[in-house]
């Protein structure tokens, strides 16, 4: 994915300044729920926790979006969402803390390292909040463009390049020629970067 198609689009973030445009929530929300959970959920937290967190995140958003400023830097909106998902869970792991409440988490020592006392740590998190995105991202564009293709085109480029078999076990399940699967397949990948890229719009 080219730089590009790996930022946030700019206009839908200035549209997020404005309350009334339920249109730019409803798309923001759908790409970034999805990750903020699996990033908390990986990293220690039970799923209700998780939701909950993730709340305050979306929350934390629409307070604050007015205020953030592109800084010129590939994927800026996105460290900005991090250090704010960053935040929340710290203030949840020491609320639960003070409470005492020690079976809230899973892994609890570890996403407490890994976001408040270990930098790198912390950077790996950033990372790994970034591929979430990206695997995100392509998720909404394979969706939107799945209608597009025959159902043997798709499960040709499905099989071999998600699901990872080969290009021959693919053409003898579809009853295709390997030819005719890679074809499939390219046809596909070459639609789903023209999606991701419209998605993505103008670099953040």
């Amino acid at each position: 994915m080219n730089q590009q198609s790996s930022g946030t689009r700019l206009s839908l973030v200035v549209r997020l300044k404005d309350a009334r445009d339920h249109a730019a929530w409803t798309e923001f929300v759908a790409i970034y729920e999805p990750l903020i959970l699996r990033m908390l959920g990986r990293n220690g937290l039970q799923e209700s926790d998780a939701r909950d967190v993730s709340q305050q995140v979306l929350a934390a958003v629409a307070k604050d979006v007015e205020r953030w400023r592109p800084d010129g830097r590939e994927a800026s909106f996105r460290r900005w969402l991090f250090r704010i998902a960053k935040n929340r869970v710290i203030k949840f792991l020491d609320k639960q803390r003070k409470h005492g409440v020690a079976a809230a988490l899973t892994g609890g020592s570890n996403i407490q390292q890994a976001l408040d006392a270990e930098p790198d740590r912390a950077e790996s998190l950033s990372a790994v909040f970034e591929r979430e995105y990206r695997q995100q991202l392509l998720r909404q564009a394979a969706d939107e463009i799945r209608a597009e293709f025959r159902d043997s085109t798709w499960q040709a480029f499905w099989q071999s390049s998600i699901d990872g078999q080969t290009i021959n076990d693919v053409a003898d399940e579809l009853g295709m020629s390997t030819g005719n699967v890679y074809v499939a397949r390219s046809r596909v990948v070459a639609r789903l970067r023209i999606r991701v890229s419209e998605i993505c719009g103008d670099e953040d």
